[in-house]
């Protein structure tokens, strides 16, 4: 099964747009940026970019199911859908 890396060519940082009546949850945002493209992730996004540090699929999906309440099948499948995006934007490569 491949390793999932981020490309170290991307530029990337997290904003917080925290006021007082914004829940915790939309108080993180990370923003990547790499050959004019830039996409804007959302806290699953973060959690999987920070991830691809080399672990397979079945890796992410381990280390992702504490954190959110979903079925594991559906947990792999959105991983699988934003890793292709991530993947044809240049953002990750696998090896």
């Amino acid at each position: 099964m491949p390793r999932i890396y981020r490309n170290p060519d991307v530029l990337w940082r997290r904003e917080s747009d925290a006021g007082e009546d914004t829940p915790q949850e939309e108080m993180v945002a990370a923003i990547l940026f790499s050959g004019g493209s830039m996409l804007s992730l959302n806290e699953f996004g973060i959690e999987l970019w920070e991830l691809c540090d080399g672990r397979t699929l079945d890796e992410l999906v381990a280390s992702l199911m504490p954190e959110f309440d979903v079925e594991e099948g559906i947990l792999r499948t959105d991983i699988m859908d934003f890793l292709d995006s991530l993947s044809q934007k240049g953002f990750i490569r696998y090896e």
